[in-house]
């Protein structure tokens, strides 16, 4: 385990912009990690690049000094200034061994994530680890180690409550409007073009077929809205003069004070009198308290869907001791099959070795002896030899397997 070895460059000491000085871009993938490979003589390694982390994982005999780890970016051609590098030399976390792995199996469960039981870390791991096996730069141990972290991180969210219940204010948003009961193909006003609304609008997308509206400050962003979700652009400004009716208005504008008031709300109603939705995700909130207050509305806003999502956070976070337990299992699991695979890497030669000394001894050694027995004779001696052959490739292998798995791993390194 001791030649396991991260360098991890995260959200916790390198600011999220600064990260994307690090990432490697796929066509450029390959070409840095054979010219870093070959020339520090990495045996295996692969390359994970999020939003939220840079991590170099590989196996080899390195000591993680502070000129290696130079030399090791250096290698790896960024496309920035000298001063900048030696900054992210101060910012790197390594890990070596045990503290390796323990971090790679937090890392893979979403324990070291942004957001905490955010699933979608295991399979960024996932295509990372493929890329570069297809590439042929992981080897055996890779990928053992690649299997113990999905095993791991799908027995921490089956077994845990980690990622069970959501903690974005727009997947909150969806999972109040679910439980309501939804005309079919409703009409859904937006206004407000921005990442909130923008999310939200693909939940529906995704989900249910529905006619979108869209509506902005600065017509070009209300268009580029409107084109993804099949939709009419207006300026805001224009608002008033929307007659078309609603079932459904999201809103989430940067306005300092409502922008939608009783008598703007009664012009966009049309003369319905159904009991509408209204998902306002604004701070402060777009729609006045009159609307709110003189009108039938199922009114979801974002103070109380954030106050879930805290506790949502709370419970994901109540959850990490069970989680550890899984990852503690999991190491102590992992590390006799590593120790065994290491035995059968290393005696993969015996076999052959003894079929040469079987065959040497029959054709030479004692080749006249052999000539002269009946056919009988030598039938018998060849059942022998072959049970002895086989004795004397299974018992050795099976020995040191078991000398292996019950030498302490301190004792080893």
């Amino acid at each position: 385990m001791k030649n396991l070895k991260v360098l991890a460059f995260t959200h916790k000491h390198v600011e999220l912009k600064d990260l994307g000085n690090l990432v490697i871009c796929n066509e450029d993938l390959e070409s840095r990690l054979i010219n870093l490979k070959h020339s520090l003589d990495i045996p295996e390694i692969f390359y994970i690049g999020t939003c939220n982390r840079v991590e170099f994982v590989f196996y080899g005999a390195h000591e993680l000094t502070n000129e290696f780890i130079a030399e090791f970016m250096g290698k790896l051609n960024f496309c920035v200034p000298q001063e900048r590098l030696q900054c992210y030399l101060g910012q790197v976390n390594k890990y070596e061994g045990m503290d390796a792995l323990h971090h790679l199996l937090r890392m893979s469960c979403s324990l070291e994530s942004l957001v905490v039981g955010e699933k979608e870390i295991l399979a960024q791991v996932r295509r990372a680890y493929d890329r570069c096996r297809e590439a042929g730069f992981t080897g055996d141990f890779l990928r053992l180690m690649m299997d113990r972290l999905v095993k791991t991180a799908k027995e921490v969210y089956t077994y845990t409550k980690i990622s069970r219940n959501p903690i974005s204010v727009v997947s909150l948003a969806y999972r109040k409007l679910r439980e309501l009961k939804l005309v079919e193909n409703p009409r859904i006003l937006i206004i407000g073009s921005g990442e909130t609304n923008q999310n939200l609008a693909k939940y529906f997308q995704k989900n249910q077929k529905a006619k979108f509206i869209v509506f902005n400050r600065t017509l070009e962003n209300a268009k580029a809205l409107a084109e993804e979700l099949n939709a009419e652009a207006h300026p805001l400004a224009e608002i008033g003069a929307y007659k078309e009716g609603f079932d459904i208005l999201i809103t989430c504008t940067g306005a300092p004070t409502s922008i939608i008031d009783n008598s703007l709300y009664q012009s966009l109603l049309n003369g319905e009198t159904d009991k509408k939705i209204i998902i306002d995700l604004a701070v402060p909130n777009d729609i006045d308290a009159e609307v709110i207050k003189n009108n039938p509305i199922h009114y979801i806003e974002v103070s109380s869907l954030q106050a879930i999502a805290e506790k949502n956070i709370q419970e994901r976070y109540n959850e990490l001791d069970s989680a550890e337990k899984i990852i503690q299992d999991n190491i102590q699991e992992f590390l006799p099959l590593i120790k065994q695979r290491r035995v059968e890497v290393a005696m993969r030669e015996v076999p052959e070795k003894i079929k040469e000394i079987k065959s040497f001894a029959l054709n030479e050694v004692f080749a006249q002896e052999v000539q002269a027995l009946t056919p009988e004779a030598r039938e018998v001696l060849e059942k022998v030899i072959n049970y002895m052959e086989k004795k004397y490739i299974k018992v050795p292998m099976v020995m040191a397997k078991e000398i292996l798995v019950k030498t302490p791993e301190t004792e080893k390194n």
